[in-house]
């Protein structure tokens, strides 16, 4: 019997006759015996930055930029202590703005606000949304050597102190999130946004996941937060039960850097070979709608070295109970995926035609699944699913007696990753 994560709750499933499975998991790292004091020495004794409470003075504004509900960063942990640090040094709460960095998602609701910072957060500081396509409310910073337009959120570019919180974990583009990417693309305007996920973008062979070095994204928020003046991040590196492994704060790029090498231990994983059916588990939050859901399958697609066979199946279950998702982003996803007669077309017209911001997840599956069928199980809206070329089957044993059909036999070698969007599988060889 196999698990994989849906929604809150688990996928209970077993392989069909002659198939041969494998699981891999992250790597083990304990996690951290005690989160409030890691926390508290990372304030007091931060990578290559004076103490938080050094850096604030009296009378100076404070923006926090924090992840939105997507991101499994427990900021309700990490921004109490900030405010704690900055209420020493003098700084008011009337001073301090906690901005969540959407980037092209929905607006962060009530309740999911609480979620992340608390009740006695949401009450009692000033708590905003990212708009990114109101443009009155962007600071241009101009280009990059390579032509990239960089902007940011007024309330960010005008605090006198630009603070962060962020988890570090792959990212499909960027190599891996958090640090200076929570600024420079959730706190970014829509035009950035859009060329920092564009066809040059994705098409970049130094765009893959883990990749750092040669980077062209990783390059471009590095200097988009450098512009801004992002001075000091918290972040955190967490396992696959989402409890932190490691805690660091200070500046930006060493602080980064340092949990970059934490989180590669972590979730750098071998296989010995390709596999005819791969399936990723995402889970909640991720698996509300489609569009984040399918980073599993792309995830898997684009792991370091190629671990499904050419034709090969991708399997994903996932609720989606948002449907696409309710972003605007979301919603030109599903829009390219529903009018395209098929990926190769998809894919021409967006390079030579480009595509607005939160299109590049068509792009990207685009990608995928002009090699690669990707199955959706147990979504709640079926019909979504088909109108993007995905498969929907309503149980896994369905899904697997499509990719016996496809592939045409029975004897299939299947890998099964519970955490597809935590582990970074390679072929050894």
């Amino acid at each position: 019997m196999y698990k994989v994560p849906y929604g809150k709750t688990e996928i209970e499933f077993n392989l069909l006759p002659g198939m041969k499975g494998t699981v891999i998991y992250s790597q083990p790292i304990p996690p951290l015996a005690d989160v409030s004091a890691a926390i508290d020495k990372a304030l007091a004794e931060p990578i290559n930055s004076a103490p938080l409470r050094d850096l604030a003075r009296k009378g100076d504004s404070v923006c926090i930029v924090f992840t939105d509900i997507t991101r499994a960063c427990p900021d309700y942990l990490l921004i109490p202590p900030i405010l704690r640090e900055l209420h020493a040094a003098g700084v008011r709460k009337e001073d301090v703005t906690l901005l969540c960095g959407t980037g092209l998602h929905r607006a962060s609701t009530y309740e999911e606000k609480v979620a992340k910072l608390g009740v006695h957060v949401v009450e009692n500081y000033r708590v905003v949304d990212n708009k990114p396509q109101n443009a009155a409310d962007f600071v241009d910073l101009g280009q990059t050597d390579s032509g990239i337009p960089l902007s940011a959120n007024k309330i960010a570019c005008e605090a006198d102190l630009l603070i962060s919180t962020g988890i570090v974990e792959p990212h499909q583009i960027a190599g891996y999130s958090g640090a200076r990417k929570t600024v420079a693309i959730g706190a970014a305007g829509e035009e950035m946004i859009g060329y920092m996920h564009g066809p040059q973008m994705i098409d970049h062979p130094g765009t893959r996941l883990g990749k750092i070095s040669g980077n062209p994204l990783h390059e471009a928020i590095t200097e988009a937060a450098r512009r801004v003046g992002l001075r000091f991040i918290l972040n955190v590196v967490s396992d696959e039960e989402e409890r932190p492994v490691a805690i660091y704060g200070g500046e930006p790029e060493a602080t980064f850097a340092k949990l970059v090498m934490i989180a590669q231990k972590l979730y750098t994983v071998p296989v010995p070979h390709k596999y005819d059916v791969v399936v990723g588990g995402v889970g909640f939050p991720k698996d509300a709608n489609l569009y984040q859901a399918s980073r599993a399958p792309s995830y898997i697609f684009f792991a370091p070295t190629p671990v499904v066979t050419k034709g090969g199946v991708l399997i994903t279950p996932a609720r989606c109970e948002e449907g696409a998702g309710k972003g605007i982003g979301e919603q030109r996803f599903f829009e390219e995926m529903r009018s395209s007669p098929n990926m190769s077309a998809l894919l021409e017209k967006m390079r030579q035609k480009g595509y607005q911001p939160g299109a590049q997840r068509a792009f990207i599956m685009a990608k995928v699944m002009e090699v690669n069928p990707v199955v959706i199980v147990g979504a709640e809206f079926p019909e979504m699913v088909r109108d993007t070329k995905m498969i929907p089957t309503q149980t896994m044993e369905e899904a697997l007696e499509f990719a016996v059909k496809h592939i045409g036999r029975p004897d299939l070698d299947v890998l099964i990753i519970p955490h597809a969007l935590l582990t970074l599988p390679f072929v050894k060889d």
